[in-house]
């Protein structure tokens, strides 16, 4: 690969990116669905074209896209700024939550997941957030080790029994 010179910048996700994140959504869906295809319907996104745009303008939300010199997206990473401060049982603090970190499957390894996640964290930083949180499904050994590596620890464990 080129290495990192692929990648141009992180920037906050415009409307004409929504055809490419589209794409890597579609991506993270086939990848889940494999994982837990009794949660996961093949072919289905968590979010469509119309949701995204929505999502585009939610003050709640962050999405920063990856671009390299021509402009082209790379990957993303969708944030979630949480409130505690209504939860009375909660301290106070604000969470950014990482909702889902995707990179196109032909730019892998070039760094562009550790910029994309640094930008989570040096956002969370500037927006004096409490923490940085993700899960991540169970057999996905690579998004783990990834976020390991970048000095995440088990907040808590969701536990289930399927019963059919």
């Amino acid at each position: 690969g080129e290495g990192i010179k692929m990648l141009k910048e992180i920037r906050r996700a415009r409307q004409d990116d929504c055809p490419k994140i589209l794409e890597l959504l579609e991506y993270i869906c086939a990848l889940h669905s494999g994982i837990r295809p009794d949660l996961f319907k093949a072919g289905k996104s968590k979010y469509d074209g119309e949701s995204l745009k929505k999502l585009l303008t939610d003050e709640s939300r962050l999405i920063f896209v990856a671009a390299d010199e021509n402009d082209r997206v790379l990957g993303y990473i969708f944030c979630i700024i949480i409130d505690h401060s209504a939860d009375s049982a909660r301290c106070p603090n604000t969470e950014l939550y990482i909702d889902d970190l995707c990179v196109d499957e032909k730019f892998r390894r070039e760094g562009i997941g550790d910029a994309l996640f640094q930008k989570a964290l040096s956002t969370a930083q500037e927006l004096g957030c409490h923490n940085l949180t993700l899960n991540v499904w169970e057999g996905n050994d690579s998004a783990l080790r990834f976020y390991e590596e970048h000095g995440m620890k088990i907040q808590k464990r969701e536990l289930e029994i399927v019963l059919d």
